[in-house]
């Protein structure tokens, strides 16, 4: 992270160098030759550089390289820099970067990634064809045969089954890697523990052969704008039917600790109705789901994912309801234009609300502990508010709310509070978010403000 444009061509004579660290040197636009002498080397990080031609031939000779990050795929005549990555047998994290640069499948095949048995950390990266809104920009449009030479390049980077993490962005094949799509090469990354993706503007589906990977806790898609409905096979085969129970044995994601779907924003439909044949999911604990179009969360989730902690719903527009989540005891909902109801949270011990303009209606929930409410537009305190009773209560709202809170006994907005053991509620004043304040306690009986006067009980100013 300095200004540096070049590092010293002699620095091939420091012969027993091991690390050399370049992350965030976006100057730097090429390595000095001399490298390629560092017979030593064992970390080098390119990433955040502006290095995208200035790999030298011969850095295939450094094959005590543990870990390479920021590795451009550079094209250049009958030459890609991808072949030198072909003879580091040793590497156990490796990212590559602009790999829509590679013209044919032969340079692909050349970097030998299955072959290189120690491997357990792969980022493959393409440049971005997305806009700001999550949508394909107009710099983003793609050719068929591009999409068609992309989807073969990646066909042979099939990783070897060592892998434990594996990160694909900016991908913008219409069908993901082959490797990817058929169960039966799935199976081979037996130990691949997370796995993300990030910016596919033209996958229109998820692969099937997920659910069946042993060790996949992490699996987070993000940025999918073509995927508008995720079938029954993402979940798998349904079978061994034990008499209405699930069984134990050959659970699907038997290990999945967290599932992402973030900024699929065309995302309309999660097919996965009960099934009581084969346990899926049986010990995912948080699930995050932002910027789609769902109405529901699936009958399927809620019946299987019984280990469910925390789920959060962050710009779900189209869902109405959330209900019958027996499981989770944490629950965020934020921007969700049309939320307008919650009920049937037995366990559920925290809920926060932010910006959900049209909810009304909380029902359900006796184990609650703590509820927060955020949203500095709102003109009065929901009445949804009476039907729990949490022991603590946080408002971030607006100044005026605030001083009709701070009234307390002589305002219309105590009563919709007063049940609750611990109050506190903010206003902001310009950058300072928590400037004003009301607290209060029930028992023993306490109130404070700072926003127009303090006194020890409710009614003072």
């Amino acid at each position: 992270y300095c200004d540096i444009s070049r590092l010293p061509e002699k620095i091939g004579k420091m012969k027993f160098l091991q690390l050399i660290s370049l992350r965030g040197c976006e100057n730097l636009t090429k390595l000095p030759d001399s490298i390629v002498k560092l017979g030593h080397l064992r970390y080098l990080s390119l990433t955040g550089t502006s290095i995208t031609d200035g790999i030298p031939r011969g850095f295939g000779g450094l094959t005590n390289l543990r870990k390479l990050y920021g590795f451009p795929a550079h094209m250049h005549g009958n030459w890609c820099s991808l072949e030198e990555l072909g003879p580091l047998s040793q590497l156990r994290d490796l990212a590559i970067k602009v790999l829509d640069n590679v013209s044919a499948t032969s340079f692909a095949a050349k970097a030998r990634l299955g072959a290189k048995e120690h491997l357990t950390y792969l980022t493959l990266g393409c440049s971005s064809k997305l806009g700001d809104a999550g949508l394909i920009s107009e710099e983003g449009s793609i050719s068929e045969e591009e999409q068609r030479r992309i989807e073969e390049v990646f066909d042979e980077l099939c990783p070897p089954p060592s892998l434990e993490s594996l990160d694909i962005g900016g991908y913008f094949g219409q069908r993901l890697p082959r490797w990817m799509m058929s169960s039966k090469a799935l199976v081979a990354l037996k130990f691949l523990r997370f796995l993300t993706m990030d910016d596919l503007p033209f996958c229109a589906q998820l692969p099937d052969g997920l659910c069946q990977l042993p060790c996949l806790q992490l699996l987070q898609v993000d940025h999918a704008p073509a995927i508008k409905r995720v079938g029954p096979d993402f979940q798998g085969p349904y079978h061994h039917h034990c008499h209405g129970h699930p069984s134990q044995a050959g659970a699907i994601f038997p290990r999945l600790h967290r599932l992402e779907f973030i900024g699929m924003v065309e995302w309309e439909e999660w097919e996965w109705e009960e099934q009581t044949f084969v346990q899926a999911m049986p010990v995912l604990e948080l699930l995050l789901l932002k910027r789609c179009k769902l109405t529901r969360i699936p009958p399927g989730l809620v019946y299987h994912a019984r280990a469910l902690k925390k789920l959060c719903v962050y710009e779900v527009q189209q869902l109405s309801s959330l209900k019958n989540l027996t499981f989770i005891v944490e629950l965020d909902v934020f921007h969700n234009p049309n939320l307008e109801s919650i009920t049937n949270l037995p366990r559920l011990k925290k809920l926060t609300i932010c910006k959900c303009e049209k909810m009304k209606f909380l029902h359900g929930m006796p184990s609650i502990q703590r509820v927060g409410l955020e949203d500095y537009r709102m003109e009065t305190l929901p009445r949804f508010l009476q039907n729990v009773s949490p022991k603590h209560l946080l408002v971030d709202c607006s100044r005026a709310l605030l001083t009709s809170i701070a009234t307390a006994q002589s305002g219309t907005e105590w009563d919709k509070v007063k049940h609750i053991q611990h109050v506190s509620a903010y206003a902001r004043d310009g950058p300072n978010p928590r400037k004003w304040y009301v607290f209060s306690t029930r028992e023993p009986e306490n109130f404070e403000t700072n926003i127009i006067g303090s006194s020890s009980k409710p009614g003072g100013t």
